[in-house]
């Protein structure tokens, strides 16, 4: 496959309004390569990504919605920034120098993603970032949370920046400050499914973790305690093999989650700030393949489990069980509970840093 090569771009245009009436826009980045990404105001959503296939086929490899009435219905943070806590607190509840701070509890009496209204149904002010134009395209999303919100302490200044350069890499950057001790841990919800949203499950994608350790959890999907090997079971993903190898096996934490929906510990762990390889992700089909890399301690891996025909976009088929895989970069759930996990608190005078790109090497072989 031989593409054309141009600038890359970044364009903007409505997409519709928000609940309290004001507008959402679309901001689509070009790599100018044959990659696209459409990214909402709303949730900071990745709308739409479009990558060619080795044989020139361009598809769109992340679940969408097909207007605003279906993302600010409930769905399950389809393409979404979540926040301020991405992944689970248990109880909805947590201790920071001797306080003790409620999230609402909506997911089986825990919080979950920032809680019901986090990150996700918040609308975001978005501009060029500072790097956009030349070889890359460059969105800047900011948004205000103050003190108090969903519970937590400390009014959060939050950036975070899309970008698209010439190759084809999808980068997201993370930015956050704080005025008094809080707690914070960003993610994208994406979902993906290489061959095309709505083009079947991907239980054959073959997944690969740069990982020996996952953390085990209870049938409400809190951490059980310390990372356990995987070695022997069937989250050995230190080889890549077909997602749906396993899955089915009977064993209590794939049979409570309904599938995968765990986070592993990456490893070797890497550097403060430095980028590393977390997954590498493919599907034969179509010839597709995505490399995640990230700063971030660990990867939630969630396999769809909840979908069930009900989602889809104007163009694509129902998103069935097991449609798309989450890739969620981000520390550990639970740690504002857990002293003996990473700390995922922010104080004044710090910046909360992270980046994670998906990148996809066959473009570079075609």
């Amino acid at each position: 496959m031989t593409m054309s090569m141009s600038r890359p771009t970044l364009t903007g245009s409505p997409f519709g309004t928000a609940p309290d009436g004001r507008p959402v826009h679309r901001w689509r980045l070009d790599s100018g390569g044959g990659v696209r990404a459409d990214v909402l105001t709303y949730g900071g959503i990745v709308h739409s990504l479009r990558v060619p296939g080795p044989s020139g086929r361009v598809d769109d490899i992340v679940l969408g919605l097909p207007g605003m009435a279906q993302y600010t219905a409930p769905n399950p943070y389809l393409g979404a920034l979540v926040g301020r806590y991405g992944n689970r607190i248990a109880g909805g509840r947590f201790t920071l120098d001797g306080v003790t701070h409620h999230v609402p509890a909506a997911d089986r009496g825990h919080a979950l993603h920032g809680g019901p209204d986090g990150f996700h149904r918040r609308l975001w002010d978005g501009r060029p970032a500072s790097g956009n134009g030349g070889d890359l395209a460059a969105l800047r999303l900011e948004l205000r949370s103050p003190h108090g919100d969903m519970g937590f302490p400390g009014t959060l200044d939050v950036a975070v920046t899309y970008s698209l350069d010439r190759s084809g890499t999808l980068a997201v950057d993370y930015r956050a400050r704080t005025d008094r001790p809080t707690v914070v841990n960003l993610t994208n919800h994406s979902y993906f499914n290489l061959a095309g949203a709505g083009r079947g499950d991907v239980l054959g994608h073959t997944l690969a973790l740069d990982s020996e350790a996952y953390l085990p959890v209870t049938a409400e999907a809190i951490p059980l305690g310390p990372p356990a090997p995987t070695e022997g079971t069937a989250f050995d993903f230190r080889h890549a093999h077909p997602i749906g190898d396993r899955i089915a096996d009977q064993d209590g934490q794939l049979t409570d989650a309904g599938g995968y929906d765990h986070c592993w510990v990456l490893s070797p762990a890497a550097a403060t700030g430095e980028l590393r390889r977390a997954a590498r992700l493919a599907d034969p089909d179509s010839g597709r393949r995505m490399e995640v890399w990230t700063t971030e301690l660990g990867i939630q891996v969630y396999t769809g489990n909840a979908l069930d025909g009900s989602l889809a976009r104007a163009d694509a088929k129902p998103y069935e069980r097991h449609g798309a895989v989450c890739l969620e970069t981000q520390h550990f759930p639970d740690s504002p509970n857990r002293p003996e996990y990473p700390s995922t608190v922010l104080q004044p005078g710090e910046e909360y840093r992270t980046r994670t790109e998906f990148r996809f090497p066959h473009l570079a072989d075609s």
